[in-house]
């Protein structure tokens, strides 16, 4: 921040922007990530800042465009996940048990928090390094593993803990013998 006249009073601009942000994505955390997003983004961008011009509209299109490419991010994501299991769907013809038990397996993937997710995907299923996958998702490598740790963890318990797919078998005689 600079001292004089204070030009540059980001947290000055806090309330504003949590207040937009919160408006935009509808959930505090979200909008918390949101804001400190747009901020590092404001600050590494500090030099572009003219001097006399608005910061807070200047901020608060920041937050918009970081927004924005969170949705966009997010609908890419959704998009190759949704392709990846329309292949995977096509490439298992299976028994129906085992088909069954695919198909809780693939929820329970999707059903992890993003992050785990996309790290295990990538370590997983692209055979990607941790280093390769931390620096594909622009975090640290030791971030990477916590993540991936975190999605095995949840994996197992969804496995020891989900039912198993039922093994009966109608065998000869099924019917009323009583006649």
């Amino acid at each position: 921040m600079e001292r004089k006249g204070r030009t540059f009073d980001v947290l000055g601009q806090l309330g504003s922007l949590r207040r937009y942000a919160r408006s935009l994505v509808r959930n505090a955390d979200e909008a918390e990530d949101l804001v400190h997003d747009a901020l590092v983004k404001a600050y590494e961008r500090k030099s572009s800042f003219r001097r006399g011009a608005n910061l807070r509209t200047w901020l608060l299109s920041i937050l918009h465009n970081a927004h924005i490419d969170r949705l966009r991010q997010k609908r890419s994501l959704n998009r190759r996940h949704e392709e990846a299991a329309a292949e995977f769907d096509q490439a298992l013809p299976a028994s129906q048990d085992h088909a069954v038990r695919l198909k809780q397996v693939r929820n329970a993937f999707f059903n992890l928090p993003e992050e785990q997710r996309e790290a295990l995907h990538l370590v997983a299923i692209e055979d990607l390094s941790y280093q390769e996958a931390a620096s594909a998702l622009g975090i640290p490598v030791g971030t990477l593993m916590s993540r991936i740790a975190r999605a095995r963890t949840s994996l197992r318990n969804f496995e020891n803990t989900s039912p198993a797919v039922s093994h009966l078998r109608l065998i000869e005689g099924g019917g009323n013998e009583n006649n």
